[in-house]
């Protein structure tokens, strides 16, 4: 599995203050990564920082073998890694039509009207409920329904690399469950997710592999399933076991487990969806 994203010995931080000392990780082209760990231990910055928001002091970035550390944001952008940021930040006086055309701005070529329109039909296959709701504001919408429109603005820009920024944050269980649940579905059509979540048991239930991100430095990584299943981590890390959780963890696997795999495919020969 060749890495689509690399990080190596990466540092920095803000003005004087070093947040991330020495970090690496690797993404594989198909896979989900989450990076799991206690507010504040630097895993928004790290997100940040991967896209240029917050430059690199020390190490290296790279993207499909291409070097990214000193590039500005809209040009990795247009390399085909998109954000998803924490809390939304949509343009809450435009519809939601309006959002998802912003997030194809960000796209290399020049798509005609004909593609955009096929584009936003296929984020609204993924998201019906936005298809509803298209000329509705977005400052009007739930939170839920605003989380929607942001992964699915973010897709618009056609990414090979989704980066996710909290997106369970602030939303009903049954929300974060269908959330979770089109995750899956993203990876299982071919693309690739670095995910940033505040449930980290939850993160864990829907990833390949993980991080654990602990005071600007990853202690710990391994597969996802290993780390989830791990009582200490359990203990250190997601807050022991519990029961609700729990329950959603299996509704999402028992989903996810239908639906293809771009490593299980490739290794039997078959083309992921």
């Amino acid at each position: 599995m060749s890495a689509l994203l690399l990080v190596e010995n990466l540092c920095c931080g803000y003005k004087q203050m070093e947040v991330l000392h020495s970090v690496s990780l690797e993404v594989g082209q198909g896979e989900i990564v989450a990076l799991v760990g206690a507010n504040g231990a630097g895993k928004s910055t790290l997100l940040n920082t991967i896209t240029g928001i917050v430059p690199t002091w020390s190490g290296r970035i790279s993207y499909e073998n291409t070097p990214i550390s000193s590039r500005p944001t809209r040009d990795i952008v247009r390399m085909g890694l998109a954000v998803v940021p924490e809390r939304r930040q949509l343009f809450g006086s435009m519809s939601v039509e309006e959002n998802l055309m912003i997030g194809a701005y960000a796209r290399p070529d020049r798509p005609t009207n004909r593609t955009l329109r096929d584009n936003m039909e296929e984020v609204f296959e993924l998201f019906p409920k936005l298809r509803e709701r298209r000329r509705q504001l977005a400052q009007s919408m739930s939170g839920g329904e605003q989380q929607m429109t942001a992964i699915a603005r973010a897709l618009m820009a056609k990414p090979r690399l989704l980066l996710l920024d909290e997106p369970s944050l602030g939303l009903a269980p049954l929300i974060v469950d269908q959330i979770m649940e089109q995750i899956v579905k993203l990876r299982a059509g071919g693309c690739t997710l670095l995910l940033v979540e505040q449930n980290a048991r939850l993160a864990l239930s829907v990833s390949d592999r993980a991080y654990v991100v602990e005071t600007g430095n990853i202690p710990l990584s391994g597969r996802a399933s290993d780390l989830l299943d791990n009582e200490t981590v359990r203990d250190a890390y997601l807050g022991g076991r519990n029961d609700s959780t729990d329950s959603m963890e299996d509704r999402i696997r028992a989903k996810a487990s239908m639906l293809p795999h771009p490593h299980r495919a490739a290794a039997d020969g078959r083309v992921p969806a």
